[in-house]
């Protein structure tokens, strides 16, 4: 069995422009996020911390890191997920989000749980 198999976490986003908790006047643009979080390995293996990048249109870049998420530590078996709701603000109507989790397998083994870039943006910004 390979590794990679064994400890494998698919994570897939979806991002949505809030307006009413905007100021575009004032260039702060907010966005929720939907994350989904789903063991695709074959061993348990419990979500510890999370990494953020997060990069507007102007390439300021702000890190986040902080344990667990939404307060909560997920410990998924085998094809079990874990879906989750949170927000961020950028100064621009178009941003770029990725990072990663931190994650402890049952048996004791500490692994990264990539998460893909994907776009906050305005609708109607990019074509």
């Amino acid at each position: 069995m390979s590794e990679k198999t064994k400890y494998e976490i698919t994570v897939t986003t979806e991002s949505f422009f809030i307006p009413e908790q905007s100021n575009t006047e004032q260039s702060r643009y907010f966005f929720a996020y939907r994350i989904r979080i789903q063991n695709t390995g074959t061993v348990r293996a419990q979500l510890l911390s999370r990494h953020w990048v997060i990069t507007d249109a102007h390439e300021k870049v702000e890190e986040v890191r902080g344990e667990g998420v939404v307060g909560e530590f997920p410990n998924l078996g085998p094809g079990e997920y874990f879906e989750y709701t949170s927000a961020a603000s950028i100064d621009t109507p178009v941003g770029l989000m990725e990072g990663s989790y931190k994650m402890r397998a049952s048996d004791g083994v500490e692994f990264d749980a990539k998460i893909s870039q994907f776009t906050l943006s305005v609708p109607r910004v990019l074509h």
